[in-house]
């Protein structure tokens, strides 16, 4: 019978354990993988604030109408929405018209946010009369998408934005532009390329095409270019409602390389004109000034496929590694009137934090020793000597220095084992000599060379 009972225990034990996994399109990040990533913060941040960005954070949760219907509808599917506490199906209505999406209007009432900017929108709307206009803001947090994980591409990622908003002046732009060079070139990135366009450009192409009633869907569909190639973009557009004599207006246009060129394409369109212009100021302005190690480049097939964007807009990619773009952003006339405040024109960018940090790993461009916790570590010959290294960690503490004691006595093999196996740089060894004389025996795990110093010298050695 006890046989029968510890098997029984056992197998109820098997059956109650859950096999610990995460959501697909999730990640876990290790000690190493996020002192790489640290170093792309604290990289960006520091380009932030030397061009006076301010940090601001928004909470996870947006409520679920401040989100939909600014990313179009492609990317309204993708938002994550969060049923409401509770029971929270003893309110809804069912009947044989319920579908999803008004079942969704229900039960939902939260949903995490889909990217930073507009949160940031409803976040000065809000705080209008505590902010000074114009308001140069920077913002790193996570961000959530439905979208198909892939290479570079996943559910739950880090976007690293800068934006200036309650100014209309190009010169942001420039300054943007200016930005991106600065954060690649202080990562070492090489064969940066920072595409531009603007949405009023792509306006006047749509209007010479007569559709301008499709402008969403044209766009949408180019932004698809260099996924489906031209041919599938032309079938998706003439599915849409863009007559098939319209597509030879796309291919002058999509054969432009110099802007240039755009100027007699554009003569008989307004708000192309005005794009185009906008677009001139800027590249000028950028070549004037010059540029570290990125380049500027002008694309005409550059969309982006968020509602939201009116006038310039960048998109940056690393050729060297195929991975998509790494950055991206614009100019958004009006994203404020959204939530009542009307006539607030922004601008900003966004660094794809993961992408940055896939680019860097495979062309090895993270410098060595980043990823070192502690300087220097202390061996545990018993609690004596335990006890005399306390306060000398104190003292190499206060100098800024990392530094950890063993926490119990074992054999040195195993000690040496975790020293190294930490990255440990530096391991001091204190017996009954060295607590008697003060002087201690510090080994250097990369050499292997052991020289004898005391407290301050050691300091001073690595300060």
């Amino acid at each position: 019978m006890k046989f029968i009972n510890n098997n029984l225990r056992y197998l109820q034990t098997i059956m109650s354990t859950t096999k610990p996994t995460i959501p697909k399109g999730m990640r876990d990040f290790g000690s190493e993988v996020m002192f790489r990533r640290n170093y792309i913060f604290e990289t960006v941040k520091r380009a932030f604030e030397c061009y006076g960005y301010a940090p601001i954070e928004t909470p996870t949760m947006e409520n679920i109408q401040t989100l939909t219907g600014k990313y179009g509808d492609e990317g309204d599917r993708l938002i994550f929405k969060v049923l409401n506490s509770g029971d929270y199906m003893s309110k809804a209505t069912l009947d044989e018209n319920t579908t999803s999406k008004s079942l969704t209007k229900q039960i939902v009432e939260k949903a995490l946010r889909y990217d930073l900017t507009v949160p940031f929108a409803r976040f000065v709307v809000q705080n209008r009369n505590d902010i000074t206009f114009p308001f140069k803001r920077y913002q790193m947090q996570n961000v959530w998408r439905a979208d198909r994980p892939q290479k570079g591409r996943y559910r739950e990622f880090y976007q690293c934005d800068a934006d200036v908003i309650g100014t209309d002046s190009l010169l942001c732009e420039v300054e943007l532009v200016q930005l991106y060079d600065d954060v690649f070139t202080m990562l070492n990135i090489p064969n940066v390329d920072i595409y531009i366009n603007n949405r009023k450009v792509l306006s006047g192409m749509v209007e010479l095409m007569g559709a301008s009633d499709l402008f969403d869907e044209v766009v949408i569909a180019l932004d698809k270019l260099d996924k489906i190639g031209i041919e599938k973009v032309k079938e998706e557009m003439e599915s849409k409602g863009v007559k098939k004599e319209a597509l030879s207006i796309l291919d002058a246009f999509l054969n432009t390389t110099n802007v240039g060129d755009l100027s007699s394409l554009l003569e008989s369109s307004v708000i192309g004109e005005k794009g185009l212009e906008e677009l001139q100021f800027v590249m000028n302005n950028v070549e004037k000034i010059g540029l570290q190690s990125a380049n500027l480049i002008f694309d005409i097939t550059l969309a982006r496929g968020l509602n939201y964007y009116t006038g310039c807009i960048l998109e940056v990619k690393a050729n060297d590694v195929a991975i998509g773009s790494i950055g991206g952003g614009g100019r958004y006339d009006d994203l404020t009137s959204i939530f009542g405040l009307k006539d607030v024109s922004g601008v900003g960018i966004s660094f794809g934090i993961d992408r940055i940090y896939i680019v860097m790993e495979e062309l090895g461009l993270f410098p060595d020793n980043i990823d070192v916790s502690t300087k220097v570590m202390f061996a545990n010959f018993g609690e004596q000597e335990a006890a005399f290294c306390l306060p000398l960690l104190k003292q190499l503490r206060s100098a800024r220095i990392s530094s950890e004691l063993y926490p119990k006595k074992a054999k040195m093999k195993k000690q040496m084992t975790y020293a190294n196996n930490k990255g440990v740089q530096f391991v001091v060894m204190i017996g009954e000599d060295e607590m008697e004389s003060g002087i201690l025996s510090v080994k250097n795990m990369d050499s292997g060379e052991q020289s004898n110093l005391n407290i301050t010298d050691l300091i001073n050695e690595l300060s």
